[in-house]
């Protein structure tokens, strides 16, 4: 699978400069899918601009998402007719946009879209994040047909939790792509 066909998909707010997946587009020459309001992010023009990147592309592409983009992952292909352009999704820290807290800031996301992804995923989950309980995150894995991995007490898995380029997560990314290339 071509470099550019790997698919960034920030959360709230989008992803500074020292978040892994910005440095992830530094260094292996991923596309950041560019949203026009990060600050206040509705649910429908998210996955409007998803469906215009992904239609977009030449080839079939694999979405690497973090927090509220995971949302967006799971908001697009319940709605999609265009899921089959979308090989697989490593899907990090993903908000739980049903509590309470969480649903006031991001007013157009709930509920938590459950339908099975129609592609293989990989759903990265911190015992020590703030937005969302592991329990929870194993519960999003479960309903969206995903592998569930614990990454420990990382908090958000952000900037703030310190981990650079993150290279176990990249590493995982590898194995989906190479789990989902074709013989």
């Amino acid at each position: 699978m071509k470099l550019a066909n790997v698919l960034v998909l920030p959360g709230w707010q989008n992803s500074g400069p020292g978040h892994w997946q910005s440095l992830w587009e530094v260094a292996h020459g991923y596309q950041r899918v560019e949203q026009h309001d990060w600050m206040q992010p509705l649910r429908g023009d998210w996955i409007a601009r998803l469906e215009d990147v992904i239609l977009g592309s030449d080839e079939p592409v694999v979405l690497v998402a973090h927090s509220l983009g995971c949302m967006l992952t799971a908001a697009w292909a319940a709605h999609s007719r265009n899921t089959h352009r979308v090989k697989g999704a490593l899907l990090v820290a993903p908000p739980d946009v049903d509590r309470e807290e969480v649903r006031q800031m991001l007013t157009s996301w709930a509920p938590v879209p459950m339908n099975k992804l129609p592609f293989t995923s990989v759903v990265l989950a911190s015992s020590r994040d703030p937005y969302c309980r592991l329990e929870r995150a194993r519960e999003f894995a479960a309903g969206w047909g995903a592998e569930f991995v614990d990454v420990g007490p990382l908090g958000h898995l952000n900037a703030d939790s310190g981990l650079g380029d993150w290279p176990e997560a990249h590493q995982k990314l590898q194995a989906l792509m190479n789990r989902i290339a074709p013989a």
